[in-house]
């Protein structure tokens, strides 16, 4: 274990603006709570991490809140039907961290008596939980020294030791800076510092360089080069991939879904049923009806790349007998509870149809 941070004045500097400027968030023991004794729960702090992953914080305070009621203990999660799991996830994407947070849920029942484990080794060895997860949760839920480097993290050390190195090859390094900067004193504090500074101060355009606790050591700063940092690499273009998104309405109003498999994108979620998403998808006719196509096609952007979806509207008998899916009564059919995907394949349906 190190004996403590190579740069001590800086993470000094960086908590005493922390304890005046934390953000209030639903998931956190803030730093006056934290010295009078409070501590963090580790399921709360533990679903905010796998929530925020690609996500904001303005989409997650919503979802958290949900999602805490419903289930205020990992022990109810663990407990809890996927299906309805699965539909309060709905909207916020990457649907894998969904399933994933039940099958940790059900491990940490299972196997360690309901309790997080209280290290990043432990934490590790648990469903859906990466080192970055692992290093956050035993920060900020047990005090840990762990080094927490998210996007935020990345930009205030990078700037803060001017690094040009372009990311993601520069992240080896800014995870050392990291480590160096982290101290065995209140490390839970610092690291939500860090992420709050990269988040409210060291913002990626702009940066409020005037107001930083740090401003005095960085380099960038110094240098004039602080907006530019961190460097990126170009990516490349995203492919384009198609698919065809079937959508029947029964003469009663039910909708016809189906579930989709567990692996793959949209895992698990319930949708309309559909073709391949290829370069060149053939028809997946779900039933033998009348179809139309509606006037607008569908655009999502995925992370590695763009579907276009034709959607395809019918409306079908009370005998309509489906090779896929099964109809939903309308009174039990919310939307809202579809994937944002499939959610945009309603809308797009929904002028065009009867029933």
């Amino acid at each position: 274990m190190r004996d403590g941070p190579r740069d001590p004045a800086a993470a000094a500097l960086l908590l005493e603006w922390y304890d005046h400027h934390a953000r209030v968030m639903p998931w956190r023991i803030g730093p006056a709570a934290r010295a009078a004794g409070q501590r963090p729960d580790p399921y709360r702090t533990w679903l905010s991490e796998v929530m925020l992953q690609q996500t904001t914080v303005a989409a997650v305070r919503g979802y958290f809140r949900r999602f805490t009621e419903r289930w205020p203990s990992v022990a109810d999660l663990a407990a809890a039907e996927d299906a309805e799991v699965m539909a309060e996830w709905a909207g916020l994407g990457y649907y894998a961290r969904a399933r994933n947070l039940l099958k940790c849920a059900r491990a940490v029942v299972a196997d360690h008596g309901g309790q997080f484990p209280g290290t990043e080794a432990g934490l590790r060895s648990l469903p859906g939980i990466g080192p970055y997860t692992a290093a956050a949760i035993a920060a900020i839920a047990f005090d840990a020294p762990a080094v927490v480097v998210d996007g935020n993290v990345e930009r205030v050390v990078a700037r803060l030791h001017a690094v040009q190195a372009p990311l993601p090859a520069a992240k080896p390094a800014l995870v050392a800076l990291a480590a160096g900067l982290t101290p065995q004193q209140r490390p839970g504090d610092f690291a939500q510092a860090m992420m709050d500074l990269g988040a409210t101060v060291c913002t990626p355009r702009k940066p409020a360089c005037g107001l930083c606790p740090l401003r005095a050591p960085c380099a960038a700063r110094a240098a004039g080069i602080a907006e530019s940092l961190p460097r990126k690499s170009l990516k490349p273009a995203k492919p384009t991939r198609r698919g065809i998104a079937y959508v029947a309405v029964r003469a009663d109003g039910a909708v016809l879904l189906e579930t989709r498999p567990a692996r793959g994108l949209l895992g698990g979620m319930l949708g309309f049923p559909g073709s391949d998403w290829c370069v060149d998808p053939a028809p997946a006719l779900p039933l033998d009806a009348d179809w139309r196509p509606a006037p607008s096609a569908v655009r999502h952007t995925f992370t590695h790349f763009h579907l276009d979806l034709a959607v395809l509207v019918a409306t079908v008998p009370q005998t309509a007998a489906p090779a896929r899916g099964d109809f939903t009564p309308r009174a039990a059919f919310r939307p809202g509870d579809l994937p944002t995907l499939m959610q945009k394949v309603w809308d797009a349906a929904a002028p065009h149809l009867q029933g």
